[in-house]
Formats: C-alpha cells, sequence, structure tokens
C-alpha cells in the first residue's frame, strides 16, 4: 500500500480562473502567480492515483490569507472526501490560530470529517498571535477531536524557490513547544529541523513529530532518507509529494533506489500514515 500524505487539490473554478485568486491572496501568489505552475483538481489527482499506484492521499490546504477563501476551500476538500471516501483523506485550513471564527470553522470541518488541519504556515500569524496563551484553545481543540497539525517548512539557508517562507528550525520549534505535546506533521522535512534532535531537549520537545518527504528531489540528495531516519527513526518519516508538484513516482524511485529495509520501506510509504491517520 502507498499513502502520500501530501497532496494539494483546488475546485476546478480556481484552476480555471488563477488569477483572480493570485490577485486575492498573498500567500497563494507567492506559489502560484506563474501559470507554469500546476494547479489539479481532486478528479485530477484520482487519476494520478490510478497512474501511479497511490492508494489513499491526503488533501491539504493551504496558509490562505483570509477566513473567506479557507472555508471556500475547506468546502471543495469536505466534497472530494465524500465522494472518494476510501481514497481521499482532508485537512482543512484556517487563517489564523487563535479566533472564534477559525475555531467555529475547524468545528464545522470536523463534522465532514477531516482528520487534520493544515498546511498551515507558522510563519505567517504575528507573534504576537503567536504566545502559548494565545494558541491554547486551538490546541485544546486539536486535541479533543484527535486532529492532526501539518506545517509549511523551510529551510534557513540555499536557494529560494516559490513559498519557501520563513517558517525555519527556529520559528517551528518555538511554535511545536507552545502546542503542548500534539501531533505535529512537518512538511519538507521540517526545513532541517531533525538534526536538532541530537539536542536531547529538542529530541524530547519533538516525540510527537513527524516530518513528510515532500518535493524532497527539489531540495536534497537522497542521503536525506537515511540522514533523517538515523535521527528519528524511520517511524517518524511519511511519504508525501506536494503533487501537483511532483509526480508519486519521481520520489518513489529515489525511495526504491537507496534500498531501505522492507519494514522500513512499509512504514514510510503507508505504515506511519495508517497509524497516525488511523484507517
Amino acid at each position: 500500500m502507498i499513502v502520500d500524505f501530501h497532496t494539494h487539490a483546488l475546485p476546478p473554478r480556481i484552476k480555471s480562473d488563477r488569477r483572480r485568486y493570485v490577485e486575492r491572496d498573498l500567500a497563494f501568489a507567492a506559489i502560484y502567480a506563474g501559470e507554469k505552475v500546476s494547479i489539479a483538481t481532486a478528479d485530477d489527482l484520482l487519476a494520478a492515483m490510478d497512474r501511479e499506484g497511490v492508494d489513499i492521499s491526503v488533501i491539504v490546504n493551504y496558509g490562505w490569507s483570509t477566513h473567506e477563501l479557507c472555508v471556500e476551500t475547506n468546502d471543495y476538500i469536505l466534497e472530494s472526501v465524500a465522494r472518494y471516501p476510501k481514497r481521499l483523506v482532508g485537512f482543512c485550513a484556517v487563517a489564523a490560530y487563535h479566533d472564534d471564527d477559525s475555531l467555529a470553522e475547524i468545528e464545522r470541518c470536523v463534522k465532514g470529517g477531516v482528520k487534520g488541519v493544515g498546511e498551515l504556515r507558522p510563519d505567517v500569524p504575528s507573534p504576537d498571535n503567536m504566545t502559548r496563551e494565545k494558541l491554547a484553545p486551538f490546541a485544546r481543540l486539536l486535541r479533543e477531536h484527535n486532529l492532526i497539525l501539518m506545517t509549511h517548512s523551510s529551510e534557513p539557508v540555499g536557494h529560494p524557490y516559490p513559498g519557501k517562507g520563513a517558517a525555519t528550525p527556529e520559528s517551528l520549534y518555538t511554535f511545536i513547544t507552545r502546542l503542548n505535546g500534539l501531533p505535529v506533521v512537518c512538511a519538507h522535512w521540517g526545513g532541517g529541523l531533525p538534526f536538532y534532535t541530537l539536542m536531547p531537549e529538542v529530541r524530547q520537545a519533538l516525540e510527537n513529530v513527524y516530518f513528510d518527504t515532500a518535493i524532497s528531489p527539489f531540495l536534497y540528495r537522497t542521503d536525506v532518507y537515511r540522514c533523517v531516519k538515523d535521527l528519528v527513526g524511520a517511524d517518524r518519516i511519511l511519504f508525501g509529494t506536494d503533487y501537483p508538484v511532483l509526480p508519486p513516482s519521481r520520489l518513489l524511485k529515489e525511495i526504491n533506489a537507496i534500498e531501505l529495509p522492507a519494514e522500513e520501506r512499509e512504514l514510510i510509504l503507508a505504515g506511519n500514515a495508517r497509524r497516525l491517520l488511523g484507517i
């Protein structure tokens, strides 16, 4: 079995009218302003899954700047999961962590069957809104509903790319430690955060944190798989592509080439995701 823990699917109207949404949202524009950057619908995703042998995909949303765009795209994710309940799992998005509208939106999406919240941008809200006290209702709600949180992650060094952002290991660590042990998935290998688990206090703080492989070929040599496995364990790595940015085959080729033990390969490709999602 293969579970892709990091995919994106947007409504057909956004795919056909990209410019309108680019003009409405700066965070979306940072990634999708260029016409060559692919946008996929849920049907596009299902076709790719069938073509490439992926059994289940997690559709994660984006760090939209407004509540209205979160609701609009959450609606589409809920509809897609309802249409394909055996193939798709949904995560919802909120524009803030502490306001009543965002908390109510999470409650609404839970009723629609979402398994998590994300892919959120810890670097976007003001630091004043990221205190432990202001995050407490958000963290409490996620814990109450057994939800997983996925964060965008960025490297503090290296080449720029659309959407890189500033969710670097330092800000991620601060954010995660204020969530009191919630299960967190840091996308894109956590921007290098696993390295810091060599520090005992960081290792302890990240005991319930996972790292996905999304767009790994654009960021790292294949050595990253063995390095992160040695640092945090194969049971904390999740196969994710960031489809439609990359097809599953691109990452599967890498994973097959490094000749992981069969048990570890199964954990990365499906076992860890199934355990986290309860499927």
